[in-house]
């Protein structure tokens, strides 16, 4: 069952795919899936599929059987809306405690969904069991957050405004697992031997105001308002539209976003 921390329902869902897509999702998904395709890989299983930017570029780069999960319902009915292409299969599954028989898949992909995963080696574990033998396990997860200053930004913001409250979501969790070494321990615990981390790097591009929604609104971080904070969501985000606008000015603005590529395999 999601937690706070991993619940994206409601209207989180649409504001995800309309402006968190485009915003810093899209870059990435055509980056990891270009990866992935280049293993010639004929049957993929995507844990934490989200909307599916990462499916759809998988279905744009490759002709790839595709079985798109996640743990969160309202999340798969917006991806299938959105593509239906019949060589993707959707279900709701949890990474880590997959219903797939062991060697099922030529690649595991999960585009930043590690950060998320309660046990993480045990995530992983699922992932090698599942592959075929040779197979790889993918997935892409946010560097520090000081490397994506948007988002430092309107996180400094909200725990500034209400330090008692717990709206440290976005450091704690998805720009909560940025070390390579943490990383590569936790691959290997899981039985990986063969792991590269790379260090990716673009530029998102978005309006104020349709940045400081998506952040507020399209993440677990309106969830954690809307229960735990004497502040709303709508408060929220225009004190996180203030933080951007202190920081780029008014209008359009560029940010930097950095991630961490990561590729595993078991060799041994």
């Amino acid at each position: 069952m999601a937690t706070d921390d991993t619940a994206f329902v409601g209207s989180i869902p649409e504001v995800y795919e309309q402006l968190l897509v485009p915003m810093v999702f899209a870059e990435p998904a055509q980056r990891l899936a270009a990866a992935i395709v280049a293993t010639d890989a004929g049957d993929i299983l995507e844990t934490a599929a989200g909307t599916g930017v990462l499916t759809r570029a998988l279905v744009e780069q490759s002709q790839a059987s595709i079985t798109a999960t996640d743990l969160n319902d309202p999340m798969l009915q917006e991806a299938a809306r959105l593509c239906d292409s019949k060589r993707v299969h959707w279900q709701v599954a949890d990474a880590l405690n997959l219903d797939f028989s062991d060697g099922s898949f030529d690649a595991v992909a999960c585009q930043f969904g590690v950060m998320f995963f309660p046990d993480r080696p045990q995530g992983y574990a699922e992932a090698l069991r599942v592959l075929r033998p040779g197979g790889t396990f993918f997935f892409s997860a946010w560097d520090r957050i000081e490397a994506n200053p948007a988002w430092r930004a309107i996180a400094d913001a909200l725990i500034g405004t209400a330090p008692e409250e717990p709206l440290d979501l976005f450091r704690r969790v998805p720009y909560g697992y940025y070390d390579p070494a943490v990383i590569r321990a936790d691959l290997e615990k899981a039985g990986y031997d063969d792991i590269d981390i790379t260090t990716m790097r673009a530029v998102s591009h978005a309006s104020i105001d349709e940045a400081a929604r998506a952040i507020c609104q399209g993440t677990p971080m309106k969830v954690a308002i809307d229960a735990h904070s004497s502040m709303t969501v709508d408060r929220a985000t225009a004190i996180a539209a203030t933080a951007l606008r202190d920081e780029y000015g008014e209008g359009p603005f560029d940010a930097p976003i950095s991630w961490l590529q990561v590729s595993a395999r078991a060799t041994s």
